[in-house]
């Protein structure tokens, strides 16, 4: 609220608490559905069945010691700017509100999906947390662990501020906004995960949805609440496809150097984009043959004689050729004498 200055006077002040302070009960009523804004006056308010849904920084004190004033003014705006817009995403979310670093929506249930709708918006806050850490990781920012809390419940829906002076904002009061921070304030502490869910909205959730929740047990061992680490999946996937393509600039450079030793992991760089080589060829061994002029000179021929017929015990060619002038004697007799 903006405020406009004026002389404050005890007069004045009696007479607007006095005012109020009479009020006959039946200015509050009971409504199905989150009413319009302009229904509502300083005189009267509406009791009505609500979802709502918190998030919030843990250790957001610390975050000044981390960084100086315009980069958490960066950070802030950020955070702030996208948890709104995923809120206001979704149809049943009716009220916005921002109070420091906790941001909260208000989810109207009387068409039946608002409490889905708000466990929606729990997971889809929840992947944009990595969202974020993921663009602050690149500007060397410390990343941020973040809190949702999601309630059922009944809340007092009134118009507050300073009547007359036009300084007035609609408040939203009751056991299910005081429920959704509490369980906002346990998410992502100690070991919890970041999504914290009051029993009502479990109860609410279709059974796909709950088989992915764990219980939280109270001290005396009964279930107080449910949590989980869930993300709207089309963020998931988009995130993903983000960090694969900054990792595909270094994959090629990171190939290059690597040439060398990739030969032996055809699976891995460059190696796989390369055709394998032609496969060896055995080759057979050719039977020893005596040089041709010995085919000459035994036949006149131009056939090259082979080992078989030099071991014969009759010799293809003239014994004189050797030095012997015994016809009978074969290459075999002289290689067996000693």
């Amino acid at each position: 609220m903006e405020s406009n200055w004026r002389k404050y006077s005890s007069n004045d002040s009696d007479t607007r608490i006095r005012g109020i302070l009479d009020l006959p009960a039946g200015n509050y009523q009971e409504v199905e559905a989150i009413p319009a804004r302009n229904r509502l006056t300083f005189d009267n308010g509406f009791y009505v069945k609500c979802a709502a849904v918190f998030i919030d920084i843990r250790g957001s004190s610390s975050l000044p010691d981390k960084h100086t004033r315009p980069v958490l003014g960066k950070i802030y705006r950020t955070y702030i700017s996208e948890c709104s817009a995923v809120l206001n995403s979704y149809p049943c979310c009716k009220e916005i509100y921002v109070a420091g670093d906790c941001v909260s929506g208000i989810f109207d249930t009387s068409a039946g999906s608002g409490v889905q709708q708000a466990f929606n918006a729990a997971c889809a806050l929840n992947a944009l947390a990595q969202h974020l850490n993921y663009r602050f990781e690149q500007k060397g920012y410390v990343p941020i662990r973040c809190g949702v809390g999601v309630a059922y419940g009944r809340a007092l829906m009134i118009k507050s501020g300073f009547n007359g002076a036009g300084i007035n904002e609609v408040v939203w009061m009751g056991d299910v906004v005081n429920e959704a921070s509490n369980l906002c304030h346990q998410g992502n502490r100690d070991s919890s995960y970041p999504i914290q869910v009051s029993s009502e909205v479990y109860q609410k959730l279709g059974s796909s949805d709950r088989s992915l929740l764990q219980c939280v047990f109270a001290a005396d061992c009964s279930v107080d609440h449910y949590q989980g680490n869930l993300v709207n999946i089309e963020m998931d996937q988009w995130l993903n496809e983000q960090l694969s393509r900054d990792r595909r600039p270094a994959m090629i450079p990171n190939a290059l150097l690597n040439l060398p030793t990739l030969s032996q992991f055809p699976q891995f760089g460059l190696g796989s984009l390369l055709p394998p080589p032609p496969p060896i060829k055995q080759m057979t061994e050719a039977p020893l043959l005596i040089p041709s002029l010995l085919g000459d000179l035994s036949n006149g021929g131009t056939s090259p004689l082979s080992l078989a017929d030099l071991l014969k015990p009759e010799p293809p060619y003239p014994n004189s050729l050797l030095g012997i002038h015994n016809n009978s004697t074969s290459l075999a007799d002289l290689l067996s004498k000693k």
